[in-house]
């Protein structure tokens, strides 16, 4: 392997991506993530240590394979995880070589930016979609959440408005959490000036990354809680659309 090569943790990679941006999207989960989310559903990708090594060329050997798949409608490649802003500079370099294939590049990111060197700003303009996740705009209630405050999540997502970055908010509808009205608002409230915003997201609650957690030895704290209701989704869903937004589940 050449030593001027930068190298990346991948913790897996999915082919045929039909929900994480535009079109049909080759998507590659990077390993590590600082945010302890309870509803994780990928605990085993949160290790910054763990995962297999890769380089870009590496990557990109496979994904050409799919390039006539991908093409179409928009498609391309999508950097999630774990968190992608953490190997920003090998994302960066990752999508800098989709795009010499013509492929479209998505950062699907949580926001836990906290310096915005060279890195971050090249990766967001290496980004042609930028997915955020934000997961609860009361910051007390974020933090037993996720385990940190949600005030680099809101600085990132304010950037990216300045930037005039094309973004799509993904919001995680977890009963007891995140399904009450208060939270809705304050998420309508703190983005309805936003008009890089395209869409928001809503996420249904699901207990698919459960049997992760027993597997990691690791307490899973929401056992036993069901998938948000139809009605909640639907009364959720009419509260952001008041702030303007198209809202999607």
């Amino acid at each position: 392997m050449s030593a001027d090569l930068i190298t990346g943790r991948i913790h897996s990679v999915e082919s045929f991506g039909t929900v994480d941006g535009d079109g049909i999207r080759f998507i590659v989960f990077v390993q590590g993530c600082l945010m302890q989310c309870l509803y994780c559903h990928n605990p085993d990708a949160l290790d910054i240590k763990g995962g297999r090594i890769v380089t870009v060329p590496e990557l990109m050997q496979e994904i050409v394979t799919y390039k006539a798949f991908l093409k179409p409608n928009g498609g391309g490649v999508t950097a999630s995880g774990g968190e992608a802003v953490l190997q920003a500079k090998f994302v960066t370099d990752f999508f800098k070589a989709a795009h010499k294939e013509e492929l479209t590049t998505c950062l699907d990111t949580n926001g836990y930016v906290r310096d915005y060197n060279q890195d971050i700003i090249d990766l967001v303009n290496e980004s042609d979609l930028v997915m955020l996740d934000l997961k609860q705009m009361n910051d007390e209630i974020h933090k037993k959440l996720t385990g940190i405050s949600n005030q680099h999540a809101k600085r990132f997502a304010e950037y990216l408005h300045k930037q005039n970055q094309r973004t799509w908010i993904r919001y995680v509808v977890v009963p007891g959490w995140t399904d009450d009205d208060e939270s809705a608002h304050l998420l309508g409230q703190f983005t309805k000036d936003m008009d890089n915003i395209e869409r928001i997201e809503m996420l249904p609650f699901h207990q698919m990354g459960a049997h992760k957690w027993k597997t990691l030895g690791k307490v899973y704290k929401l056992e036993g809680v069901e998938p948000p209701s139809a009605d909640t989704l639907k009364r959720l869903q009419s509260i952001l659309q008041g702030y303007g937004h198209k809202v999607i589940y």
